[in-house]
């Protein structure tokens, strides 16, 4: 998103920040009154366009956007959706991004609340390696003649009662609305999304065996040292990495492993 979009959603994450603050507020289910509302707005291609209109008063869409779902979603996301409708959206598609995103941040704020977090953490990224690993699995995930519910039922059987709940509503939410994105892409931001809940960065350490726990510690201690920020590793294990450890923050590498190294020597020989 750029420029009044970027402003508009960060002034909506900071009142759904205040809004489940109180424990009036239930996350879980302010999570799914935002994602109907997404559902919604991304059919609805012309309401979309009314409720972005610049040219209409942000109180006048706000009037709207609260008669069309007063009756049908709770007092919370009515507020929510009103305020975001008030703002200035540089495209109308950003207001339906930025919804999914809210009731992404929804869903985790209920496992944060739950002390889950870390756990809806790793399974988003053991799903997506889970994912990478099985072309299959993928498939039937992605495959557009499988209906919604085909592919809910799917991931029923793959993460009901081995996942936290939240993991289980974002992941599904994802497979059966991608709404033009890869499933790759789409696990990619919610982890990212995850991390943020608590100001953290998230490593991807590769190692060849099973790191321990007073290795993964001081592992993280050095890298928030480095980065200026707590950080939260993904762990994975890969045979092929002979020594050390690979580890991936964002777009940096940092190469650790003897297997590097080798290839490294290897290079300078040649050259």
């Amino acid at each position: 998103m750029n420029g009044a979009s970027r402003e508009a959603l960060a002034a909506a994450r900071e009142r759904l920040d205040a809004l489940t603050d109180s424990t009036s507020v239930d996350a879980a289910r302010l999570a799914d009154e935002l994602a109907a509302v997404t559902a919604l707005l991304h059919r609805e291609v012309s309401l979309r366009r009314v409720l972005t209109d610049p040219a209409q008063p942000g109180e006048a869409k706000a009037e709207l956007a609260q008669r069309l779902l007063g009756t049908k979603v709770s007092g919370p996301a009515v507020d929510l959706v009103a305020g975001m409708v008030r703002s200035r959206w540089s495209q109308s598609r950003d207001l339906v991004d930025a919804l999914e995103e809210l009731a992404n941040i929804a869903d985790l704020t209920a496992a944060q609340q739950a002390g889950k977090l870390d756990d809806v953490e790793d399974e988003l990224f053991r799903f997506g390696r889970i994912v990478s690993g099985s072309t299959e699995l993928r498939a039937a995930l992605t495959d557009r003649k499988a209906t919604p519910t085909a592919k809910s039922e799917l991931l029923r059987s793959l993460l009901g009662g081995r996942a936290q709940p939240a993991t289980e509503r974002l992941v599904t939410r994802l497979v059966t609305a991608p709404r033009g994105r890869s499933l790759e892409a789409g696990l990619e931001s919610l982890s990212k999304l995850a991390a943020e809940r608590r100001d953290r960065m998230v490593a991807i350490v590769t190692s060849a065996v099973p790191l321990s726990d007073p290795q993964k510690q001081r592992l993280g201690a050095a890298l928030a040292k480095l980065y200026g920020r707590q950080m939260h590793l993904n762990l994975d294990v890969d045979a092929e990495v002979l020594g050390g450890v690979r580890v991936q923050v964002g777009d940096e590498v940092i190469n650790g492993s003897l297997a590097d190294r080798l290839e490294d020597a290897s290079r300078r020989l040649a050259s």
